[in-house]
């Protein structure tokens, strides 16, 4: 049974956006079903030139300050520091005891978010994947929406509709019991597809992870990536697809190859 649960988020020059993040993860942290489990909140400011940290600070979160520019690095740092605070006290709680929560700093997460995890948790899943919405598409250009839509929902048309779980790994929406964690290595130290590397550790170590589509975390959809080959990088080949199409020209990069 999770006794305790702890919510990582990464941040990067995010003071615009973080304040949003966290209130959000305090309203899921509130949820009714969560009565009698503490959540802490850790922020893992990577590099941070802006106010993030005091954003994060003034709203209570936990902040540990790393300069490592690499998501994979702030997801580990924070794991680790959540870990020691949440393991420490003479043994009261083991690592089966603890649930890791990750989301983005540019993120806000449903109110359910936290409580539907659990519910999976005490199904006997080990880690749970969900999805993501994009809160704006009003700088990118007209069809980029279709077109995300049409790949990232493509699973459903899958012969057997039944069982086409999706099949996207989004750091902005994922969580482990922390005794699978320890036990893959946990996040490897990777600028991107840190999450996608968790997850498939996991899969390939035995432990179940339930592919939810249930509770989408909405995401920024900024048209400046912090980082190469993420989801923001996903939402610029989306463009292109959506200005080729207006102009009849080659995208430059086949769908398939697009990863989230």
């Amino acid at each position: 049974m999770i006794r305790a649960v702890a919510v990582v988020v990464p941040a990067h020059d995010e003071e615009r956006l973080i304040g949003a993040c966290l209130e959000a993860v305090g309203r899921a942290a509130g949820h009714r079903d969560l009565r009698g489990v503490p959540v802490v909140v850790f922020v893992a400011a990577d590099s941070c030139r802006d106010a993030t940290v005091e954003v994060a600070r003034r709203l209570g979160a936990d902040v540990l300050e790393i300069s490592a520019h690499s998501a994979g690095t702030a997801r580990a740092a924070g794991s680790a520091l959540a870990l020691a605070r949440l393991l420490a006290p003479a043994g009261e709680l083991r690592a089966e005891d603890v649930w890791l929560a990750h989301t983005d700093a540019d993120s806000v997460v449903p109110g359910g978010w936290l409580a539907d995890q659990l519910a999976q948790a005490a199904a006997g899943w080990h880690a749970v994947a969900g999805t993501v919405d994009v809160d704006d598409w009003s700088g990118h250009p007209p069809g980029t929406a279709r077109y995300f839509y049409h790949h990232y929902r493509a699973h459903r048309h899958a012969r057997h509709l039944a069982l086409a779980a999706h099949p996207h790994v989004h750091g902005a929406n994922l969580a482990v019991r922390a005794d699978a964690y320890r036990a893959v290595g946990g996040f490897r130290p990777l600028a991107v597809g840190e999450d996608r590397a968790l997850v498939s550790a996991l899969e390939t170590a035995g432990y179940r992870v339930h592919r939810s589509e249930d509770h989408p975390v909405v995401t920024s959809g900024r048209v400046r990536p912090h980082s190469h080959g993420g989801f923001g990088e996903l939402l610029l080949a989306m463009d292109r697809l959506a200005r080729s199409h207006d102009t009849g020209q080659p995208a430059g990069r086949r769908r398939r190859d697009l990863r989230v």
